[in-house]
């Protein structure tokens, strides 16, 4: 049984901190099929297990862990964001944290206190331990774990990810905060609005100090975040990228951007082994995660924005189940994805080929000029595999 805690009784504090941190009314627990799972570890964090397994899921398939934010529930939360139609699509196990009102009376992963955001304590360990269980359950891959969360859970993804590098492979942080940001409530505050400014290096030496004398690989991280957000603030996607690009040794300079469908750029910082990080900005968005109805993924909501399927684009970039979403979607189809960036990386990513010393878009065979890191051009993808100049993109 867990120690108790003033925080996690201050009823009014918690509560407050529930409002500013998502502003949420709990997403009713639609029939998301889910199964609660009991006896998964230890649990020292005192969490909720569900899960839901694909039928005819084969052996060696990826997992997928999901966190809600501050008055959510796990069924609501997979409803919301299309979870459950992606695990049958992509061919993944899914497991949904659930956090208790014993443990944080407004239901917010206590992503502010070490004791739940370390490695090998509290919370994190909890939701270690439900992977691990379902790695075994199942017979999944456990090179193929991953991790998203919103708001509150997208705090605490940020944190399992700094404490379990060896564990997941990659994570998608929604309207979350940088791992390390508050040891306490009142610091929390402070993180959400109006941002706390470190260097790179002091915030990668935070993940680093989880996991002393650990030389990688690191996981990739995709941060998301609305340009409007004035309850999590934008500053911290910033501060998110400096994290993640110096925990993977690669700099804060965007390698290349692409302008995708529903008002959304997409910015990519490269590491030896590929992208490490990607960085979705959502044009006037606020607190909420972008969805497509229309499409399956997921409902519209007060802290859901019709506009683009960020869990599509999640799982394509974790490589679950096929290619990205192509150019446009199918509620947006007269707009192609544009990238730009430097001719050797649009070489590197596949989008243009190399010949005597001279980069050409594939596809269409467009002359981009010189191979190499300072020539930056822009490529509209017009079709599968097709890419055409462009003067710029957006």
């Amino acid at each position: 049984m867990r120690a108790p805690n003033l925080l996690r009784r201050a009823g009014v504090l918690l509560g407050t901190l529930a409002l500013a941190l998502t502003g949420l009314s709990a997403v009713p627990a639609a029939a998301a099929d889910l199964e609660r799972v009991t006896g998964f570890g230890s649990n020292p964090g005192a969490l909720t297990m569900y899960r839901y397994v694909p039928g005819d899921l084969p052996a060696g398939a990826p997992v997928v862990l999901v966190l809600h934010g501050c008055t959510q529930d796990a069924p609501g939360f997979v409803t919301a964001h299309g979870w459950r139609a992606y695990a049958e699509e992509r061919g993944f196990a899914l497991v949904a944290a659930q956090q208790e009102t014993a443990n944080n009376t407004s239901r917010c992963f206590n992503w502010f206190q070490s004791g739940d955001a370390s490695r090998g304590r509290g919370e994190a360990l909890s939701l270690r331990q439900m992977v691990a269980h379902t790695v075994g359950a199942v017979g999944a891959d456990p090179s193929r774990v991953y991790v998203a969360g919103f708001s509150g859970g997208g705090a605490m993804a940020a944190s399992v990810l700094a404490a379990y590098p060896d564990v997941f492979a990659g994570g998608a942080v929604l309207a979350g905060v940088p791992h390390g940001c508050a040891t306490d409530m009142v610091q929390a505050f402070g993180c959400m609005n109006p941002g706390v400014a470190r260097t790179t290096a002091q915030w990668g030496d935070l993940v680093r100090a989880q996991n002393p004398g650990y030389g990688g690989p690191w996981p990739s991280v995709a941060v998301w975040h609305g340009t409007s957000d004035t309850t999590v603030v934008p500053a911290n996607a910033n501060e998110l990228v400096k994290q993640w690009t110096n925990a993977h040794g690669t700099d804060a300079a965007a390698d290349g951007t692409a302008s995708l469908p529903g008002g959304v750029t997409r910015k990519d910082y490269g590491s030896p082994g590929g992208t490490a990080v990607r960085d979705y900005r959502v044009s006037g968005m606020g607190h909420a995660v972008p969805v497509r109805p229309s499409e399956g993924c997921g409902t519209t909501g007060a802290y859901t924005a019709d506009l683009i399927c960020s869990t599509a684009y999640i799982t394509a970039d974790w490589g679950l189940g096929g290619a990205a979403p192509g150019p446009g979607d199918p509620g947006d189809p007269g707009t192609p994805a544009c990238f730009t960036a430097s001719n050797y990386t649009h070489v590197r990513q596949g989008r243009a080929t190399v010949r005597y010393g001279y980069a050409y878009a594939v596809g269409s065979g467009d002359a981009l000029g010189l191979w190499n890191v300072h020539t930056v051009t822009s490529l509209a993808e017009t079709g599968p595999g097709r890419y055409e100049r462009t003067a710029s993109c957006g």
